[in-house]
C-alpha cells in the first residue's frame, strides 16, 4: 500500500497570498508544496497576440450575475498578468465603516501598523517610483486634462524595471522582457531555492480533516490537462499541517463551501461581502484637434495624440478626492488605463451611439483616440456567492471564460459612488469639448473588475468576517487565508500591494501555528534574492 502523501505547509495558489507565505515557510525550514490550478509559464512561452491558446491560457473571465471578473490562471498569480501599479491604500480606507456602521477592519490593523509590511514588499520586488518621462501618452493626456481643468495628476509606482521595460504594452499576457517584476522572480524562485515544491496544474477541490496520524487536513486536487483545462488526467490527497488558503478571491470562498461539511461548517461570513473595489470604468473619445488646441498636445508625427495603445497600461492617476475628511463614498481614484482584450466591450460603452450601425463602427474606429480610465471607488462590499459548482472554482465554459456563482448588485451608495466619479471625469474631460465621456453601461455590460476583494474577510466581529486579524479561517486552528479574499474593504487603490502586504504580516503567525503543530521552523527570513 503507497505512503499518503504529507506536507508540513500545504499552500494553495500561487499569488501574492500564497507566493509570500510559501517563501517564508520554507525559509525557515518548514517543508512547503504549493498547489497552482494554472499552468507554469517563463519568460519566453508569454506571446504578444490575442489568440485564442495564448493569453486565455492564464486570464480568466468569470462571468457571474451582475458581476464579471478577470483572473489569473498561472503561476504567480495575478503578479503575471496585472499592470504593475503599486500602490498603498490611504489611511482612511482602514478606518472605514460602510454600511456596518461600524469599524470594518480589525482594530489591529491600521495603514501605520500595515507600513511596515508595505516597506518588505516594496524592497522585495521592488517597486519603482516613476516620474514623468516614465508616463505614456494615455498617462499624459489626463495629466493635462486635469491641469487645465485644476486638478492634479501624478506618476503611478510600478513594479517594474523602467530600465528593461519596452513599452510593448503586453502586460496583460505576461511580460516577456521579465521587467514586470512578478512573482517568478523574486518570492517564487525564493522558495524554490529553499526546497518548496511548485505543482501547476494542480486544482484543489475539497479540504477535509487529515486521516493521518500529526497531520491536521488533506486536500483532495486534480491536475488538469495542459491542453484542455477541463479535462483531468489523475488525482490525488496531500495532507498537511497546515493550510494556507490563496486560490483567489473567486476561488478562495468556493472550495471553502464545498468543504464545509466535511470541516463540520465554515463560518457564515465565508462568500459574503464580496467587493469589486469599486471598479468603475469609462471610455472617453478624445477629440485630437481639441487636444492640439486646448492640451498643446503634438507628437513627433504630427497627431496630437492617438496614442491609447502606446506605452505602459498605467501610469498616471489622479487623487485629488482621496479626502480623509470626506464623507464615505465620496472618495476615489482616477487612472488611465488600457485593456487590450476588452477593446471592443468597451465600444458597449454608454450613451450614444447606439450598439449597432455606422456611428459605433466610427467610434470603434477611433479607439486610438480613446483614453480609459479607471475610478476606484468606496463600494458596499454588496456581492455573495451562491452555491459551489461540482469541481473547479467556476463552470468551465471555454477556454478563459467561466460561469462563477458570485451575484453583485450595487446598493444605492455604490451607485452614488460611481456617479461621483464620473461626475469627476466629465468636469476633466469634456471641459469645452475635449472628450466624450461614456461609463461603461450597466445594461449592456455586467460590473467589471479585475481587483475581486473581500469574500472571505478580516474582521473582529465573526458575524461578519470569516478570519481572525491574524487570517486564520475562525473554528479551524492551522487554516488560514491571505489572498484578496481577506481584504475588508474597497481600498481606492489598486489593491495588489496591500495584499502583499497582508501576506507579509500573516507570515509570523502562520509560523507559529506550524511550529504548535510540530514543525521545525522559525521566522526571519531577508527579502528572497537579498
Amino acid at each position: 500500500m503507497t505512503a499518503p502523501e504529507t506536507t508540513d505547509v500545504l499552500v494553495i495558489g500561487s499569488g501574492f497570498g500564497g507566493a509570500i507565505p510559501a517563501y517564508h515557510l520554507a525559509a525557515g525550514g518548514a517543508r512547503v508544496t504549493v498547489l497552482e490550478r494554472g499552468p507554469r509559464l517563463a519568460a519566453a512561452d508569454f506571446t504578444h497576440s490575442l489568440r485564442l491558446g495564448t493569453y486565455n491560457r492564464i486570464v480568466d473571465v468569470i462571468q457571474g450575475d451582475g458581476v464579471s471578473v478577470v483572473a489569473a490562471n498561472c503561476v504567480g498569480g495575478g503578479s503575471v498578468v496585472y499592470f504593475a501599479a503599486s500602490l498603498r491604500a490611504p489611511a482612511f480606507a482602514f478606518e472605514r465603516r460602510g454600511g456596518l456602521g461600524r469599524r470594518i477592519w480589525p482594530a489591529a490593523l491600521t495603514r501605520a501598523n500595515l507600513d511596515p509590511w508595505y516597506d518588505r514588499v516594496e524592497e522585495s520586488l521592488p517597486v519603482t517610483r516613476t516620474d514623468w518621462p516614465d508616463v505614456s501618452y494615455a498617462g499624459g493626456v489626463l495629466a493635462a486634462a486635469c491641469r487645465r481643468a485644476g486638478r492634479t495628476c501624478n506618476p503611478v509606482p510600478l513594479a517594474v524595471d523602467t530600465g528593461r521595460c519596452t513599452n510593448c504594452n503586453w502586460m496583460l499576457s505576461g511580460c516577456r522582457f521579465d521587467a514586470k517584476r512578478s512573482l517568478l522572480l523574486n518570492y517564487l524562485p525564493g522558495a524554490e531555492a529553499h526546497g518548496a515544491t511548485v505543482r501547476p496544474l494542480h486544482e484543489v477541490q475539497l479540504l477535509t480533516p487529515s486521516t493521518v496520524t500529526g497531520y491536521r487536513y488533506a486536500a483532495a486536487y486534480t491536475v488538469l490537462d495542459p491542453g484542455d483545462y477541463g479535462c483531468t488526467a489523475q488525482g490525488g490527497v496531500i495532507h498537511a499541517k497546515v493550510v494556507v488558503l490563496a486560490a483567489g478571491t473567486v476561488g478562495t470562498p468556493v472550495i471553502l463551501q464545498r468543504s464545509a461539511l466535511a470541516l463540520g461548517g465554515i463560518p457564515s461570513a465565508v462568500g459574503r461581502y464580496f467587493s469589486g473595489n469599486g471598479d468603475r470604468v469609462s471610455v472617453a473619445d478624445v477629440d485630437e484637434g481639441k487636444a492640439r488646441s486646448l492640451l498643446g498636445l503634438s507628437r513627433p508625427d504630427g497627431t496630437a495624440y492617438q496614442g491609447l495603445p502606446i506605452g505602459r497600461p498605467i501610469t498616471a492617476a489622479s487623487f485629488d478626492h482621496l479626502d480623509p475628511t470626506a464623507p464615505e463614498y465620496s472618495r476615489f481614484t482616477l487612472q488611465q488605463i488600457y485593456f487590450p482584450p476588452l477593446t471592443n466591450l468597451l465600444a458597449q460603452a454608454a450613451g450614444p451611439p447606439p450598439w449597432f450601425g455606422t456611428a459605433k463602427r466610427e467610434l470603434r474606429a477611433r479607439w486610438r483616440s480613446w483614453l480609459t480610465l479607471l475610478a476606484m471607488t468606496e463600494d458596499d462590499n454588496e456581492g455573495t456567492f451562491g452555491p459551489p459548482p461540482l469541481t473547479g472554482s467556476a463552470t468551465r465554459l471555454a477556454p478563459g471564460l467561466g460561469l462563477g456563482t458570485m451575484s453583485y448588485h450595487p446598493t444605492a451608495r455604490t451607485r452614488t459612488a460611481w456617479q461621483r466619479a464620473d461626475g469627476a471625469l466629465r468636469e476633466i474631460l469634456e471641459k469645452d469639448g475635449l472628450a466624450q465621456v461614456r461609463p461603461w453601461s450597466e445594461d449592456v455590460a455586467a460590473t467589471v473588475t479585475a481587483h475581486p476583494i473581500g469574500s472571505a474577510r478580516l474582521g473582529d466581529d465573526p458575524a461578519t468576517s470569516a478570519l481572525t486579524d491574524t487570517h486564520e479561517l475562525r473554528g479551524h486552528p492551522g487554516l488560514f487565508v491571505t489572498d484578496g479574499a481577506a481584504v475588508p474593504a474597497a481600498l481606492t487603490v489598486n489593491p495588489s500591494l496591500t495584499i502583499a502586504a497582508l501576506a507579509e504580516r500573516s507570515a509570523p503567525a502562520v509560523t507559529a501555528r506550524a511550529r504548535q503543530a510540530g514543525v521545525p521552523v522559525t521566522y526571519g527570513a531577508p527579502p528572497p534574492g537579498r
